[in-house]
């Protein structure tokens, strides 16, 4: 319901826009389309960059070469050998003891119970259908003053 005027609008918006092309305009977008040509750019030269004056560094003078340290040899220190640890004794294997076998126990029966009543619903009283209920507006007169 809220856009029920947008037809309108873009014919309106058409009509405006096809009556404000004229053929000039026209042609020379098109001209545009079909042959996209560009303007040439004038080349410009290449800037030469100023040769640099060779520096001369004086020669290195000698420099002398150090001794490799060498690691003094530190005496190996001697530790007390192993003691041998006694040997144990053989014991021979136990035999395992063979235990009795348990008595089966009986279970006892259980008792029956009675079986169980039924027990009977609760009613609910029931209203007459007769009784008029109350309202709490006033009653309505059918003749007109």
């Amino acid at each position: 319901m809220a856009h029920h005027h947008e037809p309108s609008i873009m014919l309106l918006l058409l009509v405006i826009t096809i009556s404000l092309m004229s053929g000039k305009e026209v042609v020379a977008s098109r001209h545009l389309l079909e042959e996209p040509t560009l303007p040439k750019v004038p080349e410009l030269p290449k800037p030469e960059l100023p040769t640099l004056p060779k520096v001369e560094l004086p020669p290195l003078s000698h420099i002398p070469t150090l001794p490799e340290p060498t690691l003094p040899t530190l005496p190996k220190p001697e530790l007390p050998t192993k003691p041998e640890m006694p040997t144990v004794p053989h014991f021979p294997a136990l035999e395992k003891p063979e235990l009795p076998p348990l008595p089966k126990l009986e279970t006892p029966k259980l008792p029956e119970l009675p079986p169980l009543p039924k027990p009977t619903l609760p009613t609910f009283p029931t209203l007459p259908k007769d009784i008029p209920f109350l309202s709490l507006s006033p009653p309505h007169s059918t003749t007109t003053p």
